[in-house]
């Protein structure tokens, strides 16, 4: 695994209360890093950046609402004054809600027919869970990188990795809200990618494909180790035959942030999900 040396860079980790998230704040940090965890939640963000730190890494954790504005500029000057001006940026905040999502893969006549309080079909879909999928995925991305990359842009040097899915590529079902915001950071990490061209800033995105998490576990299994329907049909469809562990990430983010590596590397979306996007199922 590349292992660069970035000793006296400051990083910026969004959503870094997560198992995702909070593993890439660590693999940022065992390579020099001073890493600021930022986390809706403080005492998630303070447990990651605490477990950093015991491992011998600099981190500090820090409540910020991805979605407003007033929030993440006071929590860039608190890091400013913490580790100094962001230097990385990885936008990590995420998810979905029940509220966007149908029940099943396929609209039928009978779902029509008969309607059930059960079934949420594509017209059942509230737009309260279509918004909030969207503005975390979409704002969520765009908001931190307006704060947090103006010194970048100052400075005439600095990355963002932007953190898209394998849904972008092709929708899953059931969900079309995320699947739809994720395409939408992907988009959107090609444009801002070409937009901070002339002021030094690469701008990427890591596309990771199904890894169990505290978000999805329920859906992957049913009980147990046991896999779920859906989870069964994802190993089908994964030519590597397994879900993506945490650390599957650090090696393509590694790499990305690394200016010696990857110094004419910007506009790219990598997928890390065991060859998932590539199957064509036959």
């Amino acid at each position: 695994m590349i292992q660069p040396d970035l000793s006296g860079k400051t990083a910026v980790v969004t959503g870094g209360g997560g198992i995702l998230c909070g593993a890439m704040a660590a693999a940022l940090a065992r390579c020099g890093a001073q890493v600021a965890v930022l986390d809706l939640r403080a005492e998630a963000a303070t447990q990651a950046a605490e477990k950093i730190v015991a491992q011998g890494g600099q981190a500090k954790g820090y409540a910020c609402n991805v979605l407003e504005k007033e929030s993440l500029e006071k929590t860039n000057n608190q890091i400013e004054a913490d580790f100094g001006p962001v230097d990385i940026l990885v936008n990590g905040a995420g998810g979905n809600h029940p509220k966007g999502t149908t029940t099943k893969e396929y609209l039928t006549p009978e779902d029509l027919k008969q309607p059930s309080s059960d079934l949420i079909t594509f017209y059942d879909l509230e737009l309260e869970g279509i918004q909030f999928v969207f503005n975390l995925n979409l704002l969520g991305t765009l908001l931190p990188s307006q704060v947090f990359t103006r010194s970048m842009a100052e400075r005439k040097s600095g990355v963002v990795i932007n953190i898209s899915s394998m849904n972008a590529f092709t929708p899953l079902t059931k969900i079309p809200a995320y699947s739809g915001a994720k395409a939408a950071v992907s988009n959107f990490t090609q444009w801002l990618a070409v937009h901070m061209s002339k002021v030094g800033i690469r701008v990427n995105a890591i596309a990771p494909g199904f890894f169990d998490t505290n978000q999805n576990h329920h859906l992957l299994f049913s009980e147990g180790s046991n896999l779920s329907p859906r989870g069964e049909a994802i190993i089908a469809q994964t030519p590597m035959g397994r879900f993506g562990e945490a650390d599957d990430l650090a090696g393509t983010l590694l790499w990305l942030v690394d200016d010696d590596s990857s110094a004419f590397v910007t506009g790219t979306v990598i997928p890390v999900d065991g060859g998932f996007s590539s199957f064509s199922g036959v």
